[in-house]
């Protein structure tokens, strides 16, 4: 930067002057307190310029900071745009009240129950159901379609029942675990979610705050509202701030973009930022219709920083998924994981989406280091598979890909008896994404409280079957009877045949 550019950035500047620039190509904005010339920028931006010009000569930090990381305008923007800061003496209250909003859902202001008041994780999701905004219920809760493997993934838990031991020692109960060779304190992981900054202004920076001081492991998706960077700064800070000597792994998420040098370059920052694992997600090529997304419309000034798409709304709808889910390379293969591994060598690689066991062989084949059980939360395909039956199904069919390789499993688990179910089965560790979210709803307060209702929840569940460890759980303690019949056997049908019919023309 020159000196005239480090003088200007750094004068004040008076409310008066910035109001003299409201026009598409003259366009004043303050954020943060930091006054910029959007002047340039305001046509490319992704979510059109009306979002901006509806603040130009304003102060437009509240509506910023709803759906942009801190530091986001700082990068888009040369440091010629920085024209000075905010001389706050000169602000009027008229001047700061925000102008209604172009676009946008209508925000919904019902007061959250009290934090201390919620004792299970239906609770948390029933708070926030009352305090999200249209728009951010409508995204975390919607599914495929006609949701009905959402809904399967908890109640196919509630079929299989516990068979309690007695007469045990179960004075001492110890949950820790590793994952990936990562010492962790509970078998829980926060699950990969896109655009945490809706649910809460600090996003997936304060879900690695909570994380972190319960030694639960975060998986940063590449849809995050916030830069890794910005969210592993967060986390280690956090870690400093409890005095802790053991840090808690942070795990990405990957989806790769059709450009594969974004994705490269993307993959060298996220290295060197000392992620201990790559989460390739392959269950969603494309992404699924989620119709209660599709009918709120979306923010149009969304978007996100690392796969840098936007959100916008078209005939469709405005779904989310949808719409910032365009640069998600479709046409992936199993031979692209030796392309991954030379991106980044030396990282465990799990394949995030198995949803039979003839793929869980195969990945154990390619030798990746784990797989994960998931069908995105029933936001894919709808009628794929409960995750828990895919588990049975590994179990039934492919009992060996427990030896070569760490397993993992999400969708519908909300109690601590789920989790224990799934670690009787062979999950290593279970992710949690919705839940998460609806925890954020409190800041990283409410996500200590979840973790702490889940862990309450699984040690007792362990004690009351009389094991005080994870190396004592088996499939012994549990009777499946009620879900076996719905287990798939091999790859061909049991009695229907496929024949080839060529079209007469």
């Amino acid at each position: 930067m020159s000196k005239d550019q480090a003088e200007k950035g750094t004068r004040l500047v008076g409310v008066d002057e910035i109001s003299r620039h409201r026009l598409l190509d003259d366009l004043w904005l303050v954020i943060n307190g930091i006054v910029y010339d959007f002047s340039q920028f305001v046509q490319e931006h992704p979510g059109g310029s009306a979002v901006i010009a509806q603040y130009a000569g304003r102060d437009a930090t509240d509506a910023y900071n709803e759906v942009h990381s801190p530091n986001l305008v700082k990068t888009v923007l040369p440091p010629s745009s920085h024209i000075g800061v905010l001389d706050t003496a000169t602000a009027t209250e008229e001047w700061a009240k925000n102008p209604l909003r172009a676009s946008g859902p209508p925000q919904k202001k019902q007061e959250k129950p009290p934090l201390g008041s919620l004792i299970n994780a239906r609770d948390f999701e029933i708070a926030a159901e009352a305090s999200f905004t249209p728009k951010a219920w409508a995204f975390v809760s919607s599914a495929a379609t006609d949701c009905l493997t959402k809904e399967r993934n908890g109640s196919m838990y509630s079929q299989i029942a516990l068979r309690p031991r007695i007469l045990r020692d179960v004075g001492n109960v110890d949950i820790s675990t590793t994952m990936l060779g990562q010492r962790i304190r509970a078998p829980i992981f926060c699950a990969p979610t896109s655009m945490g900054k809706i649910f809460y202004p600090e996003g997936e920076r304060e879900l690695g705050r909570g994380c972190q001081r319960l030694g639960i492991p975060q998986c940063v998706s590449t849809s995050c509202s916030y830069s890794l960077p910005e969210v592993m700064d967060a986390v280690e800070d956090e870690q400093k701030s409890v005095s802790s000597n053991e840090a808690v792994p942070v795990f990405f998420q990957l989806y790769v973009d059709k450009d594969r040098r974004k994705s490269e370059k993307l993959l060298r920052m996220v290295k060197e930022r000392g992620v201990k694992a790559i989460f390739l997600t392959i269950d969603a090529p494309v992404i699924g219709k989620r119709e209660a997304d599709e009918r709120v419309k979306s923010d149009e000034s969304l978007r996100a920083p690392m796969s840098g798409a936007s959100a916008k709304n078209d005939k469709k709808g405005g779904a989310l998924g949808r719409l910032m889910g365009n640069f998600i390379d479709a046409s992936m293969t199993w031979e692209d994981i030796s392309w991954l591994r030379r991106q980044v060598p030396g990282l465990p690689i799990v394949l995030k989406g198995i949803q039979t066991a003839m793929d869980a062989v195969k990945a154990m084949e390619v030798g990746v280091d784990a797989i994960y059980i998931t069908n995105h939360g029933g936001r894919s395909l709808d009628t794929a598979p409960a995750t828990i039956l895919v588990l049975l199904e590994l179990q039934k069919n492919c009992p060996q890909v427990f030896d070569k390789m760490e397993v993992y499993i999400d969708g519908g688990i909300t109690r601590g008896t789920d989790i224990f179910k799934a670690l009787c089965l062979g999950a290593r560790a279970v992710g949690i994404g919705r839940g998460f979210l609806f925890a954020l709803n409190y800041g990283k307060e409410g996500v200590e409280q979840f973790i702490n209702i889940l862990v309450d929840e699984l040690v007792t569940t362990m004690q009351m079957c009389g094991i005080t460890g994870l190396d004592q759980v088996h499939p012994g303690l549990l009777h499946t009877g009620a879900i076996d019949h719905l287990v798939a056997g091999s790859e061909e049908h049991p009695y229907a045949k496929w024949r080839l019919k060529l079209s007469k023309l």
